[in-house]
């Protein structure tokens, strides 16, 4: 019997399916990124207002350092994951985390502020590498998108409820307490996983066993073989496309709908709070539509059909634009289309990158996550910059950023997706069942 693609030693029984703390705490996990990132757009222009007046760009800096942060923080996050364990990094993440919203709730000048962003950025790091990589540890590549499919409904349920708090906060009680919540969350959180999150990570001994990379004298030989088989990869490279594709038109969404939706177009904080809200909503019932047409269609043909929907999300904000002098509800209808199409590519994406990467998981992640980050990071700088008193560009900064990426996503849908071999396939699936590949079907949850 091959090595299994859980990791699990030669001969040894499969690992009994996860309690349902886990899963819960792997979705409260993920979902810290839209805690630091959607309690904060409707403060957006507030904290402008007051640290940094007439300088939108030098406060849009805390929105993109977190996201170049969080993505330079995976680097370093990947292998501490897979040499010292899931449990610690993320523990440590989560106390950072915490640490950076005590900062961003007593900053005193805009710098200030962008720090914390950054300690920030740098602690969502291990977190979100230790909850994608123990989504991997625990499960086989048939079986990954559909757990994080489930695990990523849960972030947008949270989602959903964080950009109306965070508009209602800062609105009534100010900017300050909407950052502090972040702090909150962060470090009940970090208590929460102290009693309950279990290490995924297979012991050093058994790892070893099944092929893992050894620690000793050629560490640092081994380390370099290793990053050179992530990169040899061909699902790492062709999902780390799709991941930081449509990450990037969600990112400058984040940056800039503030501006937008509340400078440009006039609504108040407490009305936009409902826009990422209604996002959220839509993103989880595309979450539900993921898991139901996963087993019958696989990730690869999934992804051709939400890349589909993803351009049309673009086009249709980009039409608003041109024929609208008010394209209000042109600009929502587009959203509200990508927003559906991104649970899709995000469940199967990240599933994905590491889905042949077992001994590997925590760095394929992390520099899956860096590349997304640091694509987010060009691409929001370069749109942020045309966003500039009066918006003499209207909304082309954030809709033109969603209208490649729904191009970007089309032609690796139909372009280097295509030509992996497809573990959610039914092909696929009836080949597991037969033995084949090393992958095991009968620990699939219920």
């Amino acid at each position: 019997m091959s090595p299994s693609a859980n990791g699990a030693a030669p001969g040894s029984s499969p690992p009994s399916a996860p309690p349902a703390s886990f899963l819960v705490l792997i979705a409260l996990g993920l979902a810290t990124q839209p805690i630091a990132t959607d309690l904060y757009m409707p403060a957006l222009p507030a904290v402008t207002r007051e640290l940094a007046p007439g300088q939108p760009g030098v406060i849009g800096l805390s929105m993109t350092l977190l996201v170049l942060c969080f993505g330079l923080g995976q680097l370093v996050s990947g292998p501490l994951a897979d040499r010292h364990g899931r449990r610690p990094c993320l523990l440590a993440g989560l106390w950072l985390l915490c640490l950076g919203g005590l900062g961003c709730t007593l900053a005193a000048s805009a710098w200030q502020l962008n720090l914390a962003r950054a300690l920030q950025g740098f602690a969502l790091a291990p977190i979100l590498v230790s909850c994608r990589a123990a989504v991997r540890d625990r499960f086989t590549p048939a079986e990954g998108p559909v757990i994080m499919s489930r695990a990523l409904t849960g972030l947008g349920a949270v989602a959903l409820f964080s950009p109306v708090l965070g508009a209602w906060v800062t609105q009534h009680l100010g900017w300050r307490w909407s950052l502090g919540l972040t702090m909150l969350y962060a470090g009940g959180l970090a208590l929460a996983a102290h009693r309950y999150f279990g290490e995924s990570l297979a012991p050093r001994g058994a790892a070893t066993a099944a092929g893992a990379v050894p620690t000793g004298r050629a560490d640092r030989d081994k380390a370099a073989q290793s990053l050179a088989l992530v990169f040899r990869d061909a699902h790492f490279r062709a999902w780390t496309g799709v991941v930081s594709a449509t990450w990037i038109g969600l990112f400058c969404f984040l940056l800039l709908s503030p501006l937008v939706y509340i400078d440009h177009l006039g609504l108040s904080t407490a009305a936009y709070g409902w826009i990422p809200a209604a996002g959220s909503l839509v993103y989880i019932l595309g979450g539900r539509w993921c898991q139901r047409r996963l087993r019958d269609l696989g990730p690869a043909r999934l992804v051709r059909q939400a890349a589909l929907i993803s351009l049309a999300g673009g086009l249709t904000q980009a039409a608003g634009v041109l024929i609208r002098p008010d394209p209000l509800w042109w600009l929502l209808a587009g959203h509200f289309m990508y927003a559906w199409a991104h649970a899709s590519h995000q469940a199967c994406g990240q599933a994905g990158v590491i889905s042949h990467l077992p001994q590997a998981a925590g760095k394929g992640s992390a520099w899956s996550g860096f590349l997304m980050m640091l694509s987010a990071f060009v691409v929001g700088q370069l749109a942020a910059a045309f966003i500039r008193p009066g918006h003499p560009h209207g909304a082309w900064p954030m809709v033109l950023p969603m209208l490649a990426s729904g191009v970007a996503l089309v032609l690796l849908a139909f372009g280097p997706v295509a030509r992996l071999r497809d573990p959610g396939s039914a092909l696929h699936r009836a080949a597991d069942a037969a033995g084949t590949d090393g992958l095991r079907t009968d620990t699939m949850p219920r």
